[in-house]
């Protein structure tokens, strides 16, 4: 049972495209999918540097169309797909719910209403690694933050202004590390309400198609086939938490063996090692860097590929 995954913002790195772009067919692609973005995505992929890749209106069209064209290159099917985020912005293309031209369009309003929601008030994100989960958040809750990133057993994101972030900081939970993230808002929180708004308005006239992969959604690890449904929660899921502990457990359900990060990979990969791993469950992972794995990738597709279709999954 194979599990495709997209990953969300903050996987991206200086030049991550640069190998992807060695090919004329896909830098022709990014070409096509920077005129309709309307952003020069090889450039920010190959040349731009860490700050200038942070900036929300280009990171998330950015790791959209990387995950656009290993797709596209890996050419492989999947008995689901989930994406972290913007990610799932991605994993709904390969869903087939929307195209890759909706995708872009989608994203790049996505990035420029949550740049313009996080610059009304100074705010951040703290990641929350080990301690008790009843405990972090707890502790998250008294501060007024929201738990936006649910991660999984010892990784917890919290959210809100800098003011509170620095009162969590100061008060951090019992046996628990905190790491400062470099995302430029609070976002999957109330703070995010503006960009909600914007991009329902716009995706009220998206035409879609029911999912011909189940797509699980991060709003609660529920497996959504209904094309509209999908397209709703991914929207609002901008100003909700992300609830990728439910779809590591939904993927679980569905028996799943193996799952493949598409790029900038890694981040989610070793969250689902670590969350299969203290469930004694063997399920292997593959991180897909660089294209000079495409071949690596495609056997391990073959391989995990047997229910790639299930006929029965949770409601």
């Amino acid at each position: 049972m194979l599990v495709i995954v997209a990953p969300g913002q903050g996987a991206q790195t200086p030049g991550f495209l640069s190998p992807w772009l060695e090919d004329p067919a896909v830098a022709a692609y990014v070409d096509w999918l920077s005129a309709v973005a309307g952003l020069d995505l090889a450039h920010y992929g190959t040349a731009a540097d860490e700050d200038t890749i942070r900036d929300t209106k280009i990171a998330q069209p950015l790791l959209v169309a990387a995950g656009l064209v290993a797709a596209q290159r890996l050419a492989a099917s999947a008995g689901a797909v989930a994406g972290h985020s913007v990610g799932e912005i991605t994993a709904a293309v390969g869903a087939g719910v929307i195209t890759a031209e909706q995708a872009m369009v989608l994203v790049r309003e996505r990035g420029n209403a949550m740049a313009d929601a996080a610059a009304v008030t100074p705010t951040g994100m703290t990641a929350v690694l080990g301690g008790d989960r009843d405990g972090v958040l707890a502790a998250i809750a008294a501060q007024g933050l929201t738990a936006a990133n649910d991660n999984g057993p010892g990784q917890i994101v919290a959210a809100g202004t800098t003011e509170q972030l620095a009162a969590f900081a100061d008060n951090p939970p019992q046996g628990a590390r905190l790491r400062s993230l470099s995302v430029a808002g609070a976002f999957h929180s109330s703070h995010m309400a503006p960009a909600v708004d914007h991009v329902a308005g716009l995706a009220r006239s998206v035409s879609v198609h029911g999912a011909r992969t189940p797509f699980i959604t991060n709003s609660d690890g529920t497996v959504v086939r209904d094309g509209r449904d999908a397209l709703d929660r991914i929207v609002g899921q901008i100003a909700r938490p992300v609830r990728w502990d439910l779809c590591l457990e939904t993927m679980a359900d569905l028996g799943v063996t193996g799952i493949l990060e598409l790029p900038p990979a890694g981040t989610l990969t070793g969250i689902a090692k670590r969350y299969f791993r203290g469930r004694d469950l063997s399920v292997e992972t593959l991180a897909l860097a660089g294209p000079e794995q495409l071949d690596e990738a495609r056997a391990f597709c073959e391989r995990h590929a047997a229910a790639a279709h299930p006929e029965v999954v949770p409601a």
